[in-house]
């Protein structure tokens, strides 16, 4: 069934749209990888040029595109603080009219389609862990808000093109997500660690580094992904796909310590505006409805993540 699908991955040349382009390319889907290259790379995807089910299209996704599709994943978003927050009208732009856009295709074409939507929609929890009942607590004007409302609106979109058009839809929130392909320059914590520490630089520690997140390698993230857009119609979600294992900003600077073998000494800094306190994904209804857990630990994820960033550092 699989091979006869013609998928659509928007933002496919990025760190997780790639890792989803290789995934579907391995299981025999032709793929059309759609990127603008604000923040994918063509490195992510330079191995696929060549492979004739495979075909890249630079577009920008607040733009309509025409296209013959069975499928569509929308991840076309920047998903780090440090790049949303450079453009934030065209982030917003990207996640509300990038959204109006493939819903509009999905429909004209009956494909179905998946939103790569955020843990960010839950602000800075007042519930923990956060099931996907919770409606959060975000701040509808801060600086971060460009993406968590961004996002929020998009979900919105695709449950009104739900019922009002009755398009088969899927929406996904992701928590944080590390692995080979990160972008270097992103910002996100577990890319800043790692380079900071190859690079023998101070590891900048926000706040006291007690504030905690949970960390799923992106392996485990993209079988979540496919899980959840090869599940029956009538599940729709929002899912939360994430690892529930906790560790303080602290514990994960001494893990890359140990394991770059790094003298990099721990610097703190004053914690953000905005930035939660803890974030962790309650997984039940992943579990129960699409069979999906994380398999990957942390230590043996970091070493693979480590081993990419080497590449990136000294080439």
């Amino acid at each position: 069934m699989y091979s006869m699908d013609r998928i659509l991955v928007t933002g496919g040349a990025g760190f997780l749209g790639s890792h989803l382009c290789d995934r579907l390319i391995e299981r025999g889907n032709e793929v059309l990888c759609l990127d603008n290259f604000y923040t994918g790379q063509r490195r992510n995807i330079h191995h696929l040029l060549a492979v004739p089910t495979f075909e890249l299209v630079r577009h920008d996704v607040t733009m309509p595109i025409y296209l013959e599709i069975d499928r569509i994943y929308n991840l076309a978003c920047p998903a780090s603080p440090v790049h949303y927050q450079t453009d934030p009208v065209q982030t917003t732009k990207t996640s509300v009219h990038g959204a109006i856009n493939m819903l509009g295709l999905a429909k004209r074409v009956k494909a179905r389609i998946l939103q790569a939507s955020t843990s960010e929609v839950y602000g800075d929890p007042a519930v923990h862990p956060q099931p996907e009942s919770y409606w959060g607590n975000v701040n509808p004007i801060g600086i971060r808000s460009c993406y968590d409302e961004g996002k929020r609106c998009a979900e919105t979109l695709f449950f009104d093109y739900h019922r009002q058009h009755k398009l088969e839809i899927k929406v996904m929130r992701i928590f944080n997500t590390y692995g080979p392909r990160m972008h270097p320059k992103d910002g996100r914590v577990v890319s800043n660690f790692i380079v900071q520490a190859l690079l023998g630089q101070d590891i900048t520690v926000y706040g006291d580094g007690l504030q905690t997140r949970s960390f799923c390698y992106v392996d485990d993230l993209i079988d979540g992904m496919m899980r959840l857009m090869d599940s029956p119609a009538e599940f729709v979600g929002p899912v939360n796909i994430g690892n529930p294992g906790e560790f303080t900003m602290l514990e994960l600077a001494e893990t890359v310590l140990s394991l770059t073998g790094s003298s990099s000494r721990i610097r703190f800094e004053p914690l953000p505006q905005d930035d939660p306190k803890q974030r962790r994904p309650d997984n039940s209804l992943a579990k129960s409805a699409l069979g999906w857990e994380p398999k990957v630990a942390l230590a043996d994820g970091l070493k693979e993540t480590i081993a990419y960033f080497r590449t990136v550092v000294n080439g």
